[in-house]
Order: C-alpha cells, then sequence, then structure tokens
C-alpha cells in the first residue's frame, strides 16, 4: 500500500487516462419558428453544407510572384463549402449530448519497468480520485463546465453573430435548466446562478459514477431577422486538398461523392455540426490556476502544460505542469488550486508517459 504522502521522481512510460467527458458532435437545425423550438420540430430541418464554386479575389501573398498591375489576375476561382439557414428561418439550434464517466474509470494504462513503482502510481491515482469524487474541488470544477454550457460559448463563431441565445438543457425529458447565454460571464466562474448549480450536480453525479447522468444541450441562436444566413460548423482538415478547393467543412451523414462527379452547381453533402473535440474544448476552458491567470486574465483549455493555440503559449512550465504535479498526488489536496487542475485533467483524458521514447532517454542516461 502507497504511503499518503509517497511521491514519484517521475512517471511511468506508460501513464495514459481515457476521456471522462462523453460529448457528442453538436448537430445544426434550422430554427422556424418557437413553436417549432418547443416541440422539437426544428429536428426535421437539418441545416445543411452546400458544396459550390465561388469567384474570389486574390489575398495571399507569394514570394516568387513578380506579376505587377495588369499582369497578375485579381480573380480567384475557388470550390468551398458553406453552410448556410433556410430562407425562411428566424435562426438556427445546435444540439448536442454530455455525460461525465466515474473519475475511478479513468486511468487507462499505468506500466512502469518495475511492478511495484506500476503498484504505487495506479494506487496514488485511484486514491486521489477516491478523496476527489466528494471534494469541494470537484464541486467547483463541474460548475465552472456547467458556466461554458450555460454561456453557449461552445458556439464559437457563432455566437458572436446572435442577437440572443436560449441554452436549455435537457435530463431524460425534463429541462432542469435554461439560460440567457449572453448575460453569462465568459472569463470568470464567481457567483453562480441557481441553473448552473443544478446543472453542476448532474455532471458531478456522473464524475461519482451515477450512469444516468446524462444531458442533452440546445441552444437556440436568433439573428433578430429571418433570411439566409451563414453559420459555422467546424472545418475538416484534409491531408491534399484538390487545387482550387477551398474551405471543407465538417459534417454528419456526409454524401459520398466520387471525383468525375460535375461541381457546376451547389450540392448538399451532408449535415452542419460542431466536432466533439470543439466542444469539449471550450467546456473544458475552466484553468484559471495556472500561474500567469492575473496577467493574462482569461480561462485556458485544461491541457498537461497548459497549451493554448489561440495565443500560441504554454502557460504552465514543467513544476506546474501534469507531469509534475501527477508524481506528487498523494501530497495534492483536490479542493486546492493544483488539485483542481488534476482533478480536470483526468477528465480531460491523454498520455502522460513518455512510452518507449522516454524508456530509451532513460537507458542511455544511466550508460553515460
Amino acid at each position: 500500500m502507497t504511503a499518503k504522502t509517497e511521491t514519484f521522481a517521475k512517471l511511468p512510460h506508460n501513464l495514459s487516462f481515457q476521456r471522462g467527458i462523453i460529448v457528442t458532435d453538436g448537430a445544426f437545425y434550422n430554427l422556424k419558428s418557437d413553436k417549432h423550438l418547443t416541440n422539437k420540430e426544428y429536428e426535421n430541418h437539418p441545416l445543411t453544407v452546400v458544396r459550390h464554386g465561388i469567384r474570389a479575389t486574390q489575398n495571399v501573398i507569394s514570394g516568387d510572384d513578380t506579376a505587377k498591375g495588369s499582369e497578375r489576375s485579381a480573380a480567384n476561382v475557388q470550390q468551398t463549402e458553406s453552410a448556410k439557414t433556410d430562407h425562411d428561418a428566424e435562426g438556427f439550434v445546435v444540439s448536442f449530448g454530455l455525460r461525465l464517466i466515474d473519475l475511478s474509470s479513468t486511468l487507462f494504462a499505468c506500466a512502469a519497468d518495475k511492478p511495484e513503482t506500476t503498484s504505487a502510481v495506479r494506487q496514488s491515482i485511484l486514491d486521489f480520485a477516491q478523496r476527489a469524487k466528494t471534494s469541494l474541488g470537484a464541486e467547483d470544477v463541474c460548475r465552472r463546465m456547467a458556466r461554458n454550457i450555460a454561456n453557449g460559448s461552445w458556439l464559437w463563431r457563432n455566437r458572436v453573430s446572435a442577437s440572443s441565445i436560449t441554452v436549455k438543457v435537457w435530463r431524460d425529458k425534463d429541462c432542469i435548466a435554461e439560460f440567457d447565454a449572453l448575460s453569462i460571464p465568459m472569463n470568470h466562474f464567481n457567483d453562480f446562478t441557481d441553473g448552473e448549480k443544478t446543472v453542476a450536480r448532474v455532471l458531478l453525479e456522473g464524475l461519482q459514477g451515477e450512469l444516468k447522468s446524462a444531458l442533452q444541450i440546445t441552444a437556440a441562436v436568433y439573428f433578430g431577422f429571418k433570411g439566409s444566413f451563414e453559420v459555422y460548423p467546424s472545418q475538416a482538415y484534409i491531408e491534399s486538398k484538390p487545387r482550387g478547393f477551398a474551405r471543407p467543412l465538417y459534417k454528419l451523414d456526409p454524401v459520398r461523392r466520387h471525383s468525375t462527379e460535375t461541381t457546376e452547381s451547389a450540392q448538399v453533402v451532408g449535415q452542419a455540426a460542431l466536432r466533439d473535440q470543439k466542444i469539449s474544448n471550450r467546456l473544458r476552458s475552466i484553468d484559471t490556476w495556472y500561474p500567469d491567470f492575473d496577467q493574462v486574465k482569461r480561462p485556458i483549455p485544461v491541457e498537461p502544460n497548459g497549451a493554448n493555440l489561440e495565443l500560441m503559449q504554454l502557460f504552465r512550465p514543467k513544476k506546474y505542469s501534469a507531469f509534475t504535479l501527477f508524481t506528487r498526488l498523494n501530497q495534492i489536496d483536490p479542493d486546492t488550486d493544483d488539485g483542481k487542475f488534476c482533478i480536470a485533467i483526468m477528465m480531460r483524458g491523454g498520455v502522460l508517459g513518455e512510452g518507449d521514447k522516454g524508456k530509451e532517454k532513460a537507458a542511455a542516461e544511466e550508460q553515460s
């Protein structure tokens, strides 16, 4: 049995956590009226992605382009994909499902060179998880996630174009909370509302092992007028895009197309959606515990090194990284800032061990 204050010189080469936040893709639907929202009629009106051609303009710098003035073409003919609401839509709905799994079940693999080290590290993680599940720290983590559900920040660019957003949270057939998303703060986690606390309690139940803690979240986004309006699903990465193909979008039930098909007219290629990873990234943007928060003044996604792609910076030096904190997990109180970060890392999932590369490095150091 591991002593509760034992620390480890380094983490096992094979240490990983499975994702503790189960999120579905966020499907887009046209919203024709409030009546359609109430009876979920919107589900009969998927918002589609259309592939089409455009005659755009040049807006890139090319190092080898020496053409000037009239010698250089201003036109930039492209194929692209867009997602727009129907012409008679008042707005759109995005809907996704969410559940947390038992924190004690997030540990996926733990293997060190010595069996006793494997056993000790595994026990330290399980002991921490058991302490954390009933802690105020876990409650705070869940409340922070509930706030990011309520404020609709997971809509990303779509939030900016809205005149109003109503977020509803459903458990089974019951709506347990409703929020005016634009009135919920995005940059701090103070003064939680009763609705946020209600949602957080269900999330905490999932983290504690309750299987029937699934939530369905819907956001009704209104433009303030009726018409065909561009929305922003996730963009899809394609390794080798065809020449002249500008922007692929993420979609559900994609339509299979062959390279020989004509692209002269617009074609529906699937239902618009936000990727589960994009939603999850925003829900876990709750880390205000990193050292420079007082200067940066914004929550960042929970990441082992505090990596933030938006600001292109690592906000957690080695001393404050998950790789270091997990070596002394037995000493960490789940109610402290470090403890809350460790809880959130376990929920996030990922690899904390160095794998075979780490073993090779250690072997080389021993021989030198």
